[in-house]
């Protein structure tokens, strides 16, 4: 069983016959057990290699460090992820890519999305992305993702072990042996999750106490922002505020202690910055000497200077070299930044959190743009040199018309005649079989690529596709099933693409698991077993 891909260790692999063996050596001995047969012994271990949250924690987070130096060696190696908001979703998606793949999931993970908790999974309902989710909802999430993974290595493994039966019915040596190598290469469903702790849902014991949750869940890499926890806002929307360094590495500590006593040694931390789009702040960083980091973060502050005998009731100054400020303070009682200093507290922050314990960086940007991303990291990389990012190729930007921008101007400072575009106007549709859009289109194709060569982006994800394609299809099923095309509308665009496309779901009661409960009543009660899938099954019009 390969559940240890390019060398990982974290788990007893015994192969197929082996694993066979051992049963058949723990039921020696046991008399009284003899309905249990060692054989489906061996197939139930081999379905359940994952016990705990805690070994898939293990798992992954050594499979997420061995892609992490390969990055560093050859920077085409980058990661993906989808963010999904069920583990149905999940599970689907790792089935898919072990079909168009090869039967490999390398390099490719699970996101979990605090906003898509926020607003698909939380008690409450729907909910902006502001941390008001309640926070064990997050770890709740973690596990029922990997269940559905782990569901998937059974059903995989289930319909191999019904083709191995098969076989030795038929007498087929060279098939069987061809089924038994299948089952000792098996790859397993299971992949790193990057999971959102937000802000920490509070100070650094509530970080603490929630990252041991989600660790237990089987979260291998934790992604923390910097902004305050009860003023949190999505990172693409306005009025963020974010804490000074040190309230922030005290949470990244918590994150590191909960993954050391939980014994996942190689945990990843992931530190947001939404410096860059940030001009707020709650608090005066502590400073105690001159260049410290609490008075870098306060050099940024928009400041005044102000005359020791004009200050006035309840203003709070600051001395700096021999000068007294006042940083403005609005009526919210928070204190702004100067404009255009986020390009600079980002780098700052970056720098810092990779030299407190972060393990990989995530700047949150208003557009995907490469030079924008590269020229932070190349600076950052002046400290860091292995530096890399987790990057958000979020569907809060507008791909289309960024890009249309982009290689517009770029035309326009090189010359190029672009009088027939009108650059206010280059999302309508009648562009979009221009060579701009077509330049751009290619440029979107292979933005992960280029980022991951030129800005140091180990991770590509998207936070928010599956609730944008589970809306798509939603509108597109409804608008055909509810209008002229009644029943048509479900079959010629659902089942009918089921089936042409191989998609396992068709056959819906194998995917929820009624071929494996069929297998596991035979284990139980033999011929007296009563299975579900006999001939009068309708699932066999789809065999």
């Amino acid at each position: 069983m390969n559940f240890q891909p390019r060398g990982i260790s974290d788990l007893a692999i015994r192969g197929y016959q082996s694993e066979i063996e051992a049963a058949e050596a723990l039921l020696k001995d046991k008399p009284t057990w003899n309905g249990v047969k060692a054989e489906a012994v061996a197939r139930m271990r081999l379905q359940n290699r994952f016990k705990t949250g805690l070994d898939v924690a293990r798992y992954t987070a050594a499979v997420m460090r061995a892609d992490m130096a390969a990055y560093d060696a050859d920077p085409t190696k980058y990661t993906q992820s989808l963010g999904c908001w069920h583990g149905f979703i999940a599970q689907q998606k790792l089935i898919s890519i072990k079909k168009h793949f090869g039967g490999k999931t390398d390099r490719r993970y699970l996101y979990l999305s605090g906003w898509m908790v926020a607003a698909l999974r939380s008690e409450f309902g729907p909910l902006p992305d502001q941390s008001m989710h309640e926070k064990t909802s997050v770890p709740a999430l973690i596990e029922e993702l990997y269940t559905f993974l782990r569901q998937a290595d059974t059903r995989e493994l289930n319909d191999i072990f019904r083709q191995l039966d098969a076989a030795r019915k038929e007498g087929d040596k060279a098939k069987e042996a061809a089924l038994i190598e299948k089952i000792d290469t098996f790859q397993t469903h299971v992949v790193p999750v990057i999971a959102d702790i937000d802000a920490g849902f509070g100070n650094a014991e509530a970080t603490y106490l929630l990252a041991k949750k989600m660790i237990e869940a089987g979260a291998c890499a934790l992604q923390i922002e910097n902004q305050v926890s009860d003023e949190k806002q999505c990172g693409h929307q306005d009025g963020k505020v974010t804490v000074p360094h040190d309230v922030f590495l005290a949470k990244v500590r918590a994150i590191r202690h909960a993954f050391l006593e939980l014994g996942v040694e190689d945990g990843i931390i992931v530190t947001r910055t939404d410096s860059l789009g940030a001009g707020l702040t709650q608090q005066i960083a502590v400073s105690h000497q001159p260049g410290d980091i609490g008075d870098q973060y306060n050099s940024f502050l928009d400041c005044e200077e102000v005359d020791v005998s004009k200050v006035g009731n309840g203003d709070v100054v600051i001395s700096r070299n021999g000068k007294l400020l006042r940083p403005k303070r609005l009526a919210s009682n928070l204190y702004q930044f100067r404009p255009g200093t986020g390009e600079d507290r980002c780098v700052l922050d970056c720098i810092t959190s990779l030299q407190n314990g972060a393990d990989l960086l995530w700047i949150e940007t208003e557009k995907p743009h490469i030079q924008q991303i590269a020229g932070m990291v190349d600076r950052i990389r002046e400290v860091i040199p292995n530096a890399k990012l987790v990057y958000n190729n979020s569907p809060s930007f507008n791909w289309t018309l960024n890009f249309r921008w982009q290689v517009y101007d770029a035309w326009q400072a090189e010359g190029k005649d672009v009088s027939q575009y009108n650059r206010a106007e280059l999302m309508k549709v009648e562009y979009d079989d221009t060579p701009l859009a077509i330049e751009a289109d290619q440029r979107i194709r292979t933005f992960q690529a280029d980022a991951a060569k030129r800005a140091g982006i180990f991770h590509h994800l998207i936070t928010l596709p599956t609730y944008h394609t589970a809306a798509l299809s939603t509108d597109n099923l409804s608008r055909e099933y509810f209008g002229e095309q009644g029943m048509l509308g479900y079959v010629k665009n659902v089942q009918r693409q089921e089936i042409r496309q191989g998609i396992a779901c068709v056959k819906h009661q194998n995917m929820a698991g009624s071929d494996i409960g069929d297998d596991h009543k035979e284990y139980f009660a033999g011929e007296a077993a009563l299975k579900a899938g006999g001939a009068h099954n309708t699932m066999n019009q789809f065999s």
